[in-house]
């Protein structure tokens, strides 16, 4: 079966992290999130892929290839202009066939069975199957009632408190049949949610809910990006570390230096190249890249930092993302999901909390900030 992974978004709730980084290719664990992802599809049989990318659609490609090294088939077809969710499927209709084929939003982390789901599809003969599941908070998604049969009632896109019918909503993974396209304007901006799916009932077309209760993140905002990565660490989704355990839930990569001292106790998971200095703690949670530096008396915890940072002396780190190039003075705080954007320099005493963002290649002097 084929798919097509929706990669064309930029990534705007995560920013600054994804201005020069797109949001399916951050890292999750030092692995880019959507190799983990690919390699879930893989898993189920679903080996040919299409990417329907646009905002830094070069950083898929030359990642990815055509997709042998990873023993797939994957085709890249660019967005010219936005085109919404369900015109970037019609725009690559051409490369679908004549057989049921799969669609995913390109930011979900879930262990969801596809092939169970397929089979769901196929059983009821469906036109349409959407995935959905439970949530504590529906207001922010779209919510999706299912009767007793399965099939799908109505559609609530964001719905208002006395709206709120349902727990069950839309998770982002559709099985589709070909001639559904057939409804879908060419070259249009066109959305699966607000307008495809909708039709579609009005149509009396067979929009069938898969319901399941496996994990599932969308990973669309810093402090859900951090869980993403918690989540991995912590073994609730099926993931490949790209290290060697060296310790109980310890997982260094090569030529990093460190002493058990270092850490407390795991899950923690650090990159290639990496020097940790005498008397810095690395807590648990914790994802550090290839080629950082973490100097004496700091501590970190429950945050991510990507490649070639440097964290100087006496830092508190907690809950925080740090993006590639960054450089941090001494006696420096950054937590509360605060996040700094790539190739910045802070200066030593500062203090960035409350979900503070320092944008990409900004220079913050010693100690103005105390936010």
């Amino acid at each position: 079966m084929k798919a097509v992974i929706l990669a064309g978004g930029e990534g705007t709730r995560l920013r600054p992290i994804t201005f020069l980084n797109p949001k399916p290719m951050l890292p999750l664990a030092n692995r880019p999130f959507m190799e983990n992802f690919v390699l879930w599809l893989k898993s189920h049989n679903v080996k040919d892929i299409i990417f329907s990318a646009g905002y830094l659609s070069e950083v898929f490609k030359n990642y990815f290839g055509d997709g042998r090294k990873f023993g797939l088939k994957i085709t890249f077809v660019k967005e010219d202009k936005p085109l919404g969710t369900c015109g970037g499927v019609k725009n690559v209709e051409k490369y679908l066939g004549s057989d049921s084929f799969m669609v995913f939003n390109g930011d979900i982390l879930s262990s969801l069975n596809l092939t169970d789901m397929i089979a769901f599809h196929k059983k009821k003969k469906a036109d349409v199957t959407i995935s959905v599941t439970s949530t504590e908070d529906p207001s922010s998604y779209g919510l999706v009632p299912v009767d007793s049969k399965g099939r799908i009632t109505r559609f609530l896109e964001k719905p208002k408190e006395e709206e709120i019918v349902t727990d069950l909503v839309n998770a982002g993974i559709y099985v589709m049949e070909p001639h559904i396209l057939k409804n879908v304007p060419e070259g249009k901006k066109y959305s699966f949610e607000r307008q495809l799916f909708p039709g579609l009932l009005e149509k009396g077309y067979r929009v069938f809910g898969y319901v399941f209760n496996s994990y599932w993140l969308d990973v669309g905002t810093p402090r859900k990006y951090l869980m993403a990565n918690w989540d991995v660490l912590c073994k609730k989704v099926s993931f490949k570390f790209p290290c060697s355990e060296v310790m109980k839930g310890i997982c260094v990569g090569m030529d990093t230096r460190y002493s058990e001292s270092n850490f407390v106790s795991g899950p923690v998971v650090i990159g290639n190249g990496t020097k940790i200095e005498k008397n810095a703690k690395i807590m648990p949670l914790t994802v550090i890249g290839d080629n950082c530096s973490i100097s004496e008396g700091t501590e970190i915890s429950e945050s991510v930092i990507f490649n070639n940072c440097k964290i100087g002396k006496r830092c508190h780190i907690k809950k925080a993302i740090i993006s590639n190039n960054v450089s941090i003075g001494d006696n420096v705080t950054v937590k509360n999901y605060s996040v700094i954007g790539d190739n910045s320099s802070i200066g030593e005493n500062n203090i960035l909390k409350n979900g503070i963002r320092i944008g990409i290649n900004s220079s913050i002097a010693k100690s103005p900030i105390n936010f």
